[in-house]
């Protein structure tokens, strides 16, 4: 899984940085309003808001907007949307598994959206269930190295749940049970470790390797599924080697 991690943690620096900035606020907005309304809207006492607060925070989400929807979701301002999760599977290009995660307020729209962009990309979608049991719910920490050391951070997680710590160049992915994220996310925060995000993601069970040419098509079928307004989060199960990583740049 190092592969697919790795790109996506390289991607997600990118989006923070390019034009699609717009619509990575937008949807971590909608994260903090969601998880206020199921949560509540104090953070010390919602986990999830915590999280989602400080993902929008290290992707420069001016402060006045994460407040406003953290209001919002609480229900001290007037104003939120009636947000839905709806997950949706399909088939890219060289078999490779996708779960689609779509935050909307418009059923009809998300799946007009995502049908659109799966079949104009060499994907389609798939029946229900026919793609999610390849995937595992799991909590996701991405922290930079900062010249710390594997089996330091392995040691400050491990008995609190934490499952394995990979390597992705400039920073570690620590995996737990998703149950566990926030004790794995503490216990580095009360080892002065500084973290990048902490989610509740889906991994693969199974990965397609892809070439070159296949991993161009797969990313841009992702990339056109991210661009839809209602999707918040794209999974897949293929594996990039470095060295294709970096043909595909």
């Amino acid at each position: 899984m190092s592969g697919h991690s790795k790109w996506a943690t390289t991607k997600h620096k990118k989006a923070a940085l390019d034009a699609k900035r717009g619509k990575l606020f937008a949807r971590l907005i909608k994260n903090i309003e969601v998880a206020a309304r199921t949560g509540g809207g104090d953070p010390d006492g919602n986990p999830t808001l915590y999280d989602a607060i400080q993902k929008a925070k290290k992707n420069s989400v001016p402060q006045d907007n994460i407040e406003r929807a953290r209001k919002r979701g609480g229900g001290e301002e007037a104003g939120g949307a009636d947000w839905q999760t709806i997950n949706y599977e399909g088939y890219g290009p060289n078999g490779v598994a996708i779960l689609i995660e779509c935050l909307t307020d418009n059923r009809n729209r998300a799946a007009s959206e995502v049908r659109t962009a799966l079949t104009r990309n060499g994907g389609s979608l798939a029946d229900p269930g026919s793609v999610a049991y390849l995937f595992n719910r799991k909590g996701v920490v991405i922290m930079p190295k900062n010249d710390v050391a594997e089996d330091d951070v392995l040691m400050a997680v491990l008995d609190v749940g934490a499952e394995e710590v990979n390597d992705l160049g400039e920073s570690f992915e620590i995996v737990s049970e998703a149950t566990d994220l926030v004790s794995v996310r503490k216990a580095l925060q009360e080892a002065g470790y500084d973290y990048e995000s902490a989610d509740a993601s889906f991994l693969p069970s199974v990965s397609v390797p892809l070439d070159a040419e296949g991993a161009k098509k797969v990313f841009r079928l992702i990339d056109a599924l991210e661009d839809c307004d209602d999707v918040q989060n794209v999974y897949a199960n293929f594996d990039v080697s470095d060295e294709v990583l970096a043909e595909v740049g």
